[in-house]
C-alpha cells in the first residue's frame, strides 16, 4: 500500500490541472508525468493494478503517437521541400496526402490512448466511489473520437478540468480488492437442551439445583 496515498492524489490532480493548462507542450509533459506517477501511487493504495498498467497504456500510446506525427511531418516538410520544384501541382497532391496520413495516424494513436485513459478512470471511479471520474473518461474518450473535427479538442480540454476536479474532491477510502471476500462470522452453536425437573408434589416445573417447590414450599428429593 502507498505510504503516503494523499500526495499521489494531489499529484494526479497537479497533473491533471497542468494538463487542462497544456497550452505550452513543456506544461502538458509535465502534467502527464504527475498524472502518471500519482496513478501509481493509488494503484498501490487501492491494491488495483489495473489503474496504472491501463494510465501506462495510455501513456505510451500517446508518446508514440507523438513520434509518429514528428516522423511524418518532417517526412511530408521535406519531401514537399525538394519535390516542389521538381513535381509542381503532384508535389501539392502529394502534400495533402501526407496530411491526412497524419491526421489518421494522430486520430488513431490518440484513440488508443484516451481508451486506456478511461478504463484507468473507471477503476479509480470503483474504488474511490468518485463519479466524477466516469465523467472524465467519457468525455475524453469521445473528445478523442471527435478529434478528428477538431470539436474534440474543446470536450477533452474539458475532460483534463474535470479529472483535476475529481482527484480534488475525492475520499480516500480503501476498498476491498477485487476477488477477496470477507470471511464469514463463525457458525454459533446452537443452545444446550437442558433437562427440565419437575415437583413430584405439585407437578411445577422447577430449577435443576433448586431443593425446595417455590410454588408448593415441599422439599424437593435430590437430582
Amino acid at each position: 500500500m502507498s505510504s503516503n496515498p494523499e500526495s499521489s492524489k494531489m499529484l494526479a490532480a497537479i497533473g491533471a490541472l497542468l494538463l487542462f493548462l497544456s497550452f505550452v507542450p513543456v506544461i502538458g509533459i509535465i502534467g502527464i508525468i504527475l498524472l502518471l506517477i500519482g496513478m501509481k501511487g493509488l494503484s498501490e493504495y487501492y491494491r488495483d493494478e489495473g489503474i496504472y498498467r491501463y494510465a501506462l497504456r495510455g501513456v505510451i500510446f500517446g508518446i508514440i503517437g507523438i513520434i509518429a506525427v514528428s516522423a511524418f511531418s518532417l517526412l511530408g516538410f521535406f519531401g514537399g521541400l525538394f519535390s516542389t520544384p521538381f513535381l509542381g501541382p503532384l508535389a501539392i497532391i502529394g502534400g495533402i496526402i501526407t496530411f491526412i496520413v497524419i491526421l489518421l495516424i494522430a486520430f488513431v494513436f490518440y484513440l488508443l490512448m484516451a481508451m486506456n485513459f478511461r478504463r484507468a478512470f473507471d477503476e479509480i471511479a470503483a474504488r474511490s466511489g468518485e463519479h466524477m471520474f466516469r465523467t472524465a473518461g467519457t468525455l475524453l474518450f469521445w473528445g478523442a473520437v471527435l478529434t478528428i473535427i477538431f470539436v474534440g479538442l474543446i470536450i477533452v480540454w474539458i475532460a483534463w478540468l474535470i479529472l483535476a476536479i475529481a482527484f480534488f474532491s475525492m475520499r480516500l477510502t480503501p476498498a476491498q480488492p477485487y476477488g477477496q471476500q470477507p470471511y464469514p462470522p463463525p457458525p454459533t452453536a446452537p443452545p444446550t437442551a437442558q433437562a427440565t425437573r419437575y415437583c413430584p408434589n405439585c407437578g411445577a416445573p422447577v430449577d435443576a439445583a433448586a431443593t425446595f417447590c417455590p410454588h408448593c414450599g415441599k422439599q424437593l428429593p435430590p437430582a
